[in-house]
């Protein structure tokens, strides 16, 4: 299974090696954004099939970033990973920032999904030459402000900054304090980020630089080159100095859009009336779009347990009356060896009466698993349980049948009747299942039900589609 660890400084050069041909464009697959923001992002990372895998946790939801690949990446495998990782986990698969065209890549793949589009969210981007030259009658406001910072400030230069230029950096904030004055919490925290972040200067794959006069700063800004576009992570000026805003836009760029870089990706607004003002008069090429993509199942569409009959059974759901009947079954360590889970490894010490129907209804409800109480005569003499829904069509089958109604069949007859309300009702594409390769009840059970797909060390498995 996937292992994830937090996003670190010592992390970016292996970050880098994917984030430096990276063409999706959006400001989140960059290195700098995983480390500017990783408080409030928890940005974790590994690697697999190839690619880059970035699991964040907003809001205590996990949210995976699109797979970045290497030289050699298979995406569809590392999709395949993070669905396996989710199912494992029973955690819903959600995916944050896609990409318009990754997003649409998606769409064969789940057939259940919700999407959210926040106009908050969309980056700005920019033809490179557009901010390098500002042309045309439409960038004559930029033109004039710039004209109008040359004629003020003649002996204003744009330079790059590096190691050594910290004291110099260090008086910017303390000028640009003094004029701001009184920030919101937002900004203050985005400033204290940004204060961070520029401690890195001088790194190879991180550009800096800023309008200086007679030794002082009167602007910074701080990108990174990921494919042929220029994300600008941070842009602050002093804004009692006129112009220096579109002065320090076309500087950079001319400097820094070089070689190759066709855009300039200024970053999202956050819904700042002010930002988005000023962003939209620099004339975008492109409000780049970024797509929550939640993957749903089957139980999505479910409001209650249905009924299902057997010629010698009904499957229905667990209620109350139940419990000492469902207890026993659960509790039953010697019987449940074969059962492949303890409930040991997640049980916190609740009070076991009411723990087992619990567990039920919380994952009915999470839209993890549907249980059915295996019944005769109305008794309950076992479960049949639906779970590991992958978000692609597929889920896992098991059966479990009381010590005192063994060996007469009971099994076979939930276990079919689950799968065929499974593949004809809830309409999965397909059933799998498994047994330790010592069960032979077992096995000779799923035989008479399902294909036999494969086997491991332990286990055999069985498929049933449709």
């Amino acid at each position: 299974m996937l292992e994830f660890k937090s996003v670190t400084q010592r992390d970016l050069p292996r970050l880098r090696r994917y984030y430096q041909t990276c063409d999706y464009r959006l400001c989140e697959y960059s290195a700098l954004v995983k480390l500017m923001w990783k408080e409030y992002l928890h940005s974790e990372w590994t690697e697999g099939a190839g690619c880059l895998i970035v699991r964040n946790c907003v809001n205590g939801i996990y949210c995976f970033d699109y797979p970045v690949p290497g030289k050699d990446g298979d995406i569809d495998a590392a999709l395949s990973l993070i669905e396996r990782w989710c199912v494992d986990t029973a955690t819903p698969l959600e995916f944050s920032v896609l990409p318009a065209e990754k997003a649409a890549a998606l769409l064969p793949r789940y057939p259940r999904f919700r999407l959210s589009n926040l106009r908050m969210w969309y980056d700005y981007v920019y033809e490179a030459s557009s901010l390098r030259d500002y042309p045309g009658r439409h960038y004559a406001g930029q033109r004039n402000h710039v004209n109008k910072f040359r004629k003020l400030y003649p002996d204003a230069v744009f330079r790059p900054l590096g190691k050594g230029d910290e004291a110099l950096v260090e008086r910017f904030w303390a000028d640009y304090d003094r004029e701001f004055g009184k920030q919101s919490m937002e900004a203050v925290r985005e400033e204290r980020l940004a204060k961070r972040m520029l401690k890195l200067m001088g790194r190879p794959y991180f550009f800096t630089g800023g309008m200086e006069l007679d030794g002082k700063l009167l602007s910074l800004s701080m990108a990174e080159r990921c494919g042929d576009t220029l994300h600008i992570h941070i842009e602050k000026a002093l804004y009692s100095y006129e112009g220096v805003y579109p002065t320090t836009v076309q500087a950079f760029a001319r400097h820094f859009a070089t070689d190759g870089v066709r855009w300039l990706n200024r970053e999202d607004d956050n819904a700042d009336r002010g930002l988005r003002t000023s962003k939209l008069q620099y004339l975008p090429t492109q409000l780049a779009e970024k797509y929550f993509f939640d993957v749903e199942n089957e139980l999505y569409d479910l409001t209650e347990i249905p009924k299902l009959t057997t010629q010698r059974l009904t499957l229905s759901a667990l209620t109350e009356a139940d419990k000492p009947a469902y207890n026993a079954l659960c509790l039953d360590d010697d019987r449940n060896r074969w059962w492949g889970y303890d409930y040991r490894d997640d049980w916190k010490g609740e009070a076991l009466e009411d723990y087992f129907l619990d567990v039920t209804r919380h994952d009915f409800a999470a839209h993890a698993a549907v249980n059915f109480a295996v019944r005769l005569d109305g008794a309950c003499i076992g479960e049949a349980v639906l779970y590991r829904f992958d978000g692609r069509g597929g889920a896992e089958l098991g059966c479990r049948i009381a010590p005192a109604y063994a060996h007469n069949g009971y099994g076979t007859e939930a276990f079919a009747a689950v799968a065929e309300w499974g593949l004809y009702q809830l309409h999965l594409a397909h059933i799998v299942a498994k047994c330790y390769k010592e069960n032979e009840a077992s096995y000779r059970m799923l035989s008479s039900c399902m294909r036999r797909s494969g086997e491991d060390e332990t286990f055999y498995y069985f498929n049933k589609e449709v």
